[in-house]
């Protein structure tokens, strides 16, 4: 009670959180899985199901895997995918191994800084899909936050600069024009204060069938574009 008075999310408090029917280990060096990010995962999901079935292995890639609750879920859903995650925090990272390894999921996690690193060669043209939630609130937006998450989700995964809220999706958006083997889709989950700019660095990179797409609350919330 007394960690609750002080606003800590009760997910930390007992150290797991619910997502899509399985509870994730979580602490203060990831985020609290969302709702939200559940469905940008059922997007994939049904998307790529029948690409699965094919003979050369499906290779996914999560950029900023955090507690990995999006690479997880694409390894559970899609068995016979090879999935990839990548986080620039070590911390992140063991709590995403240690929810695959309890939930007998095989995911490659690497750390990586995506905004400084350089893909190799046999990476390029490798994967069928990136997916990403990366860091999109501006600081501005903190004086509306709630202290719940304010106080206690891990900054690094949070936040934006005011004067470069596209931060990340750039370059995402331009590493996975490289990283992706043609006819892959590179998805993303946005602020919805930014879906017109996101779709709009797409189709600037010459990513085709851009789309936007709202979640089950009717905000703008996921950006999908192929190469």
């Amino acid at each position: 009670m007394q960690r609750l008075l002080h606003f800590e999310p009760i997910q930390y408090i007992q150290g797991e959180a619910p997502f899509m029917g399985e509870r994730f280990r979580v602490t203060p060096d990831v985020l609290i899985p969302r709702p939200e990010t559940a469905e940008l995962v059922q997007l994939v999901v049904d998307e790529l199901q029948g690409m699965e079935r094919g003979e050369a292995p499906l290779r996914l890639l999560d950029i900023g895997t955090g507690s990995g609750c999006i690479a997880v879920m694409l390894a559970r859903l899609l068995p016979r995918a090879v999935v990839e995650a990548w986080d620039v925090s070590a911390e992140a990272l063991a709590v995403a191994f240690d929810n695959a390894s309890r939930m007998g999921c095989r995911v490659d996690f690497k750390e990586r800084d995506v905004l400084t690193y350089t893909p190799s060669p046999g990476e390029m043209g490798r994967y069928a899909a990136v997916v990403s939630n990366p860091p999109y609130i501006c600081r501005h937006e903190a004086q509306q936050m709630e202290r719940n998450v304010l106080d206690w989700e891990p900054e690094l995964a949070l936040f934006v600069p005011d004067d470069d809220p596209l931060r990340f999706y750039r370059r995402i958006a331009m590493l996975s024009r490289g990283l992706l083997r043609q006819g892959g889709g590179l998805y993303f989950e946005i602020n919805r204060a930014y879906g017109s700019e996101v779709t709009e660095l797409l189709r600037s990179l010459e990513y085709r069938d851009v789309n936007l797409l709202h979640d089950l609350q009717g905000n703008p919330r996921m950006v999908k574009g192929v190469v």
